[in-house]
């Protein structure tokens, strides 16, 4: 489970890299600072690419969990 509740969910199923990033670069400013958003990727760089994203960006990493089709959710709160 998340720490907090999510937000936005962003479904970037069959997306390839680096697209779910891209996804996740344009959808975070719509966003409360604080607030979390989750992406939904089959795409393994997804689980390397978010965090290093969060890291580049100043944003929060808060970890993964799992979407209910059982696909990785990656888990991104808004610091800035």
């Amino acid at each position: 489970m998340s720490p907090a509740p999510v937000a936005l969910e962003l479904d970037c199923r069959g997306r390839l890299c680096p697209l779910p990033i891209i996804d996740l670069a344009r959808a975070l400013p719509g966003l409360e600072v604080g607030a979390v958003l989750a992406v939904v990727a089959d795409d393994a760089a997804a689980r390397v690419d978010v965090p290093a994203w969060c890291r580049m960006r100043d944003q929060e990493y808060v970890g993964e969990d799992t979407a209910d089709d059982g696909l990785p959710r990656y888990l991104v709160r808004r610091r800035t």
